[in-house]
């Protein structure tokens, strides 16, 4: 019986990232989570080749990622347009509450429409064959998946439930004569909520590409992406922060911390939602 081709793995924790293993006939392959789910590409490193050259996935595969990734952007650059919307109605005082909420719950909805369809991207990824040529083999399609062992399915999963969690924050937010009390526990709690997801969501996406260690990649759309996204979590964390109804007066801690917050958080999501345009296969 042959020996098992060496194989050295990377990543975080208990979660492989990176993988590296011996090719028949020699070279090694390498395969990347965020790669090869996002492009549908792993390298393959004959000896003696001074440069890797890229397989990609069938084109099955990857006409799928190009439409999974289609939706997913276009939803995050809607989702975000309409946040910023309706937190520039909010600061500026062009629409009343119900004008707000409504604006917002229209966003909310490409949110979630965006979160589902980043986990379906990870769901449908063409899955590696490690031990073996360096290739990608394409599964059947499918709409749900359990794999908590995978960082990249964790990261998807945690993003939508976080979208799911402020879709109850927006439905709350059209009720009428709430206490304070109320407003706290039925639309406030869930907006913090949802932002800690959002944030572990991209810790977790930084986990992956960065292989578990602190990194800042320039060349990197992956993690410019990943980066700007986080940058707006950090924001709608300090808007939810700083919209918390204070029992003792009924006001805002903030509400101009709270609407900017927004608002520009808002708009790093539709960045981000431009820059996954061009992370394709």
């Amino acid at each position: 019986m042959g020996r098992q081709p060496e194989q050295r793995a990377e990543g975080a924790g208990p979660f492989t990232t990176r993988l590296t293993w011996h090719v028949p006939g020699g070279g090694t392959a390498v395969w990347e989570s965020r790669l090869a789910r996002r492009r549908g590409i792993l390298a393959v490193h004959p000896t003696g080749a001074a440069a890797p050259r890229h397989t990609s996935a069938d084109d099955t595969a990857l006409a799928r990622l190009r439409r999974l990734n289609v939706i997913a952007a276009t939803a995050f650059v809607i989702g975000g347009a309409l946040f910023a919307a309706g937190a520039a109605v909010a600061q500026f005082g062009s629409g009343d509450a119900t004008t707000c909420a409504s604006i917002y719950f229209a966003g909310g909805l490409f949110f979630n429409t965006g979160g589902y369809v980043s986990f379906l991207q990870v769901v449908n990824a063409p899955r590696h064959v490690p031990g073996g040529e360096g290739r990608l083999v394409t599964r059947p399609w499918r709409w749900w998946s359990y794999e908590p062992t995978r960082l990249d399915w964790l990261s998807a999963f945690v993003l939508f439930a976080g979208t799911l969690v402020f879709g109850v924050n927006l439905v709350f937010s059209f009720l009428q004569g709430l206490s304070v009390r109320q407003v706290n526990r039925l639309i406030w709690t869930p907006d913090v909520i949802g932002c800690l997801l959002f944030l572990l969501a991209g810790h977790l996406a930084f986990a992956e590409i960065c292989h578990g260690r602190p990194c800042i990649r320039r060349r990197s759309l992956g993690w410019w992406i990943t980066a700007v996204n986080q940058l707006g979590s950090v924001l709608f964390m300090v808007s939810a922060l700083a919209a918390y109804t204070r029992p003792a007066t009924g006001s805002l801690i903030n509400s101009d911390i709270a609407n900017w917050g927004t608002l520009t958080g808002a708009l790093c999501f539709s960045l981000g939602g431009i820059l996954q345009y061009y992370e394709r296969p």
